[in-house]
């Protein structure tokens, strides 16, 4: 009776020994697991961190133009407030039907000076041909 009592004991050791091996296995496992996951996850946060950087760094740098540009506004307006004073001062019409000659030539210097403002900004020259180095066609009618 003691020699089965001890065989039975001895495989309920074993048993008990090899289910506790295979737990630390199992767990050993998952531990790698979750290391590869924790690595994952730092390279995430270290881009998200990265990323939300650069959107801070945009944010400010959009708000400093922004800021440029509400100022550029607000002298356009200024600027076209002015314009429009100085032509309600003067009464153009009255003034053209009474010196027409006068009027014209003002008018056609300014819209002369106009058009080369214009050419100059566009890159055209007076002949309405581009200043372009591409090789094509120069005529304006063209497709």
């Amino acid at each position: 009776m003691f020699t089965s009592l001890k065989i039975a004991f001895v495989l309920v050791a074993l048993g008990i020994v090899g289910g506790g091996y295979m737990w630390v296995q199992k767990l050993q496992s998952d531990l790698e697991t979750a290391r590869a996951n924790v690595a994952r996850m730092e390279v995430a946060v270290q881009t998200s961190e990265a990323s939300l950087k650069l959107v801070q760094e945009e944010t400010v740098r959009l708000g400093e133009l922004n800021g440029k540009l509400q100022n550029d506004l607000q002298k356009a307006e200024q600027y076209g407030d002015e314009l429009r004073s100085t032509l309600q001062r003067h009464n153009l019409t009255h003034l053209a039907t009474q010196k027409p000659g006068l009027i014209e030539s003002r008018m056609q210097g300014a819209t002369d000076e106009l058009w080369k403002d214009l050419e100059s900004i566009t890159g055209n020259t007076p002949t309405g041909e581009l200043q372009s180095t591409d090789s094509g066609t120069t005529d304006t009618s063209s497709n």
